[in-house]
């Protein structure tokens, strides 16, 4: 059996599925493919992927690559439209399987479908590596997904359910057929002026949960500390690695359960479980609801009308509306590539609540911007605060004055980030008069 790896969001080895089964080849290729289309403006505004995600995600080929060497094997970076270039490597090598991760998001899927079309002669499989639980573990059918988190969370705790340990790392490989220098050459250069708060790659992963769990036990104060704006002990930060698959969601269920077992278990060590179910559902929410995910009027049926003003959201992009603290968020996204969780939701309703705009060019320029971008997260998140998604309330709109009162009393976190937007370098942006005034259909 010879094997294609595809790796996409599934960067490391330990509790990689995908690599186990492929680990049985008797040669393996592993390949990720950087795809041109990433790098170019599209409908909303914005780059599918901006220069710190870029420089993260780099940072974890790179890291990957290395690993993958100290087995014997190697990673193959392609540059090119991935079915193209995974079709032509598949016949020009004669391989015979290819396995890939299974991902939500339309555009993955239409990717894969098409994949399968053009390698008929080659056995096509996708594994569940993002996720805590396999489809067939879920106590509902796909198709019959809560309509709500509560109502999924409640469903999951009354199965009694909980992740499955996580897989060994991978110790050994199959030798690599003998290829080329791969196209990483032809790959768009990472800004080094894009200074990064975090490292890529799976060793930093793993560091990162030992040190937030057992070596400083700050989950043992995660809900207390959760909604800070500007603290980078208040939560976790392991959503970096999550995103790009360094990290298992499996493996860090299983520190969690670990902490509580050796150390304690409170309502702090429960929430961060329950910021992992929330992920899950919308890991599912996604694959459930496909198209919808990325719809106007979201998983809802009722025709609403989108509406996009160029001055108000180039206003938004920059951090120059009139609201101070929704400035100091958007300066900071722009900065570090990161928001907290709070601060998301504050960005998020000020775009829809108070400047009016389609909720998707919002959820385009985090998916440029933020270093931890989950397709399913982000869209879904959006939708949240939009009310046409799984928010039981039907949308949330923060009074930003009242949020700047409990959350930034003294005016700390609007002093550091203000002007931040005049000190950005290596970003795509557009003037205003050069964009036009559309709406996208469905």
């Amino acid at each position: 059996m010879k094997t294609l790896y595809w790796m996409t969001r599934d960067l490391r080895l330990h509790d990689n599925p995908a690599l186990q089964a492929a680990a049985s080849s008797d040669q393996l290729l592993c390949v990720f493919v950087v795809d041109p289309h990433w790098f170019r403006p599209g409908r909303y505004q914005a780059r599918p992927l901006g220069a710190r995600r870029w420089h993260f995600l780099w940072q974890s080929l790179e890291a990957l690559d290395s690993q993958l060497r100290a087995l014997g094997q190697r990673l193959h970076i392609a540059y090119g439209e991935p079915v193209e270039t995974l079709s032509v490597l598949c016949r020009n090598h004669g391989l015979d399987h290819l396995l890939t991760s299974r991902q939500p998001g339309t555009e993955e899927a239409a990717t894969w479908s098409r994949l399968q079309k053009s390698l008929p002669q080659v056995h096509c499989i996708q594994v569940e590596t993002l996720s805590l639980f396999e489809e067939q573990d879920l106590p509902m059918a796909l198709c019959e997904l809560p309509d709500t988190f509560s109502a999924f969370r409640r469903k999951i705790e009354k199965a009694g359910l909980w992740s499955q340990p996580p897989l060994p790392a991978v110790e050994a490989l199959p030798p690599a057929p003998g290829l080329p220098e791969d196209a990483r050459a032809q790959c768009p250069p990472v800004h080094k002026q894009t200074t990064l708060m975090v490292q890529g790659g799976e060793n930093a992963a793993l560091s990162q949960v030992q040190h937030y769990l057992f070596e400083t036990d700050r989950i043992a104060t995660y809900k207390e500390t959760r909604n800070a704006l500007d603290d980078d002990t208040a939560s976790s930060r392991l959503s970096f690695w999550l995103a790009n698959g360094c990290l298992s969601a499996r493996q860090v269920a299983a520190e969690i359960r670990r902490y509580e077992q050796e150390r304690q278990a409170n309502e702090s060590t429960y929430w961060l479980w329950f910021e992992l179910l929330w992920r899950e559902y919308f890991h599912w929410y996604a694959l459930r609801h496909g198209n919808g995910l990325f719809r106007f009027a979201g998983i809802h049926d009722a025709r609403r009308r989108a509406s996009f003003y160029p001055h108000r959201f180039k206003a938004w992009c920059e951090g120059s509306t009139e609201w101070p603290l929704l400035n100091a968020a958007m300066n900071q996204l722009r900065d570090t590539g990161y928001l907290s969780n709070r601060a998301r939701q504050i960005a998020a309703s000020g775009l829809v609540n108070e400047l009016g705009i389609d909720w998707r060019y919002g959820a385009a320029w985090f998916q440029q911007q933020l270093i931890d971008y989950d397709v399913a997260s982000n869209w879904a998140n959006w939708q949240y605060i939009a009310g046409v998604g799984a928010d039981p309330r039907g949308g949330r709109h923060f009074n930003l004055d009242k949020q700047a009162a409990q959350f930034d009393p003294q005016g700390d976190y609007v002093a550091r980030w203000r002007g931040v937007a005049e000190q950005v370098v290596g970003l795509h942006t557009v003037d205003a008069a050069d964009w036009p005034i559309i709406q996208p259909s469905d």
